[in-house]
């Protein structure tokens, strides 16, 4: 599943046997272990260990939350038009911590505000981490669907404006972060566009590509800069 996600292979062309096994038996358990929750286990335990690891407590206190919008193919399923980029698609909506591991992942139709979808978000998100008390995002939330999705679940939403006179690119405290995440997910090309038909399987793609990177982080710990993986 890892070779598929990097590489961008169609299931049918995944190298058959003795390389792999066949693909129906590969996409069968990608599918068995999405139902009971085995990949989000997964991403869950390699994230502790690494924040316990950098001498962190497991559960973070702060969460940075954006979104990425990509097109979709001709597979069916759930999407909508993006009019700020200018595409027909779903979201990424993903929350990492500050050191920019993946903490939940949702994936919707791009039609969908970033401020109506964070509820969904925040829902994955606060049941698997206690001591979470702050949501970092950009201006895009700044709206009262945004601060109704906080509320409930006893989080502060802190918007991270940028700097008055700036123009061009320019590095922003703390969103810096999950930037960065997307950035490293675009290194897997089966996230290159949403090829699934469902949403689910959407999401797993992208918490295996999150498991690899920190697979790669727990294997090489001295390293500063990791190669791509």
């Amino acid at each position: 599943m890892f070779y598929l996600v990097r590489t961008g292979c169609q299931w049918r062309h995944l190298p058959p046997p003795p390389a792999f096994p066949p693909w129906q038996t590969v996409y069968g358990y990608l599918r068995a272990f999405l139902r009971d929750g085995v990949w989000e286990t997964i991403r869950h335990h390699l994230m502790v260990m690494l924040r316990e690891g950098s001498g962190r407590e497991a559960s973070p206190t702060a969460a940075v939350v954006d979104t990425q919008s990509v097109k979709t193919t001709e597979a069916g399923g759930p999407r909508g038009w993006d009019a700020a980029k200018r595409l027909k698609g779903r979201k990424r909506h993903v929350a990492v911590d500050v050191d920019g591991l993946l903490l939940g992942v949702v994936v919707h139709a791009a039609n969908i505000q970033d401020a109506d979808g964070l509820g969904d978000l925040l829902r994955r998100v606060k049941p698997l981490y206690a001591w979470l008390r702050v949501v970092f995002a950009d201006s895009v939330y700044n709206r009262l669907a945004a601060l109704l999705a906080c509320f409930p679940a006893g989080l502060a939403l802190i918007i991270v404006r940028r700097p008055a006179g700036t123009t061009g690119f320019v590095v922003q405290p703390r969103r810096w972060v999950v930037e960065r995440t997307l950035g490293w997910f675009g290194r897997w090309r089966r996230l290159s566009r949403d090829y699934e038909g469902l949403l689910e399987v959407s999401e797993a793609m992208v918490t295996l590509a999150a498991i690899r990177l920190m697979l790669q982080r727990l294997a090489h710990p001295n390293r500063r800069q990791l190669r791509a993986p």
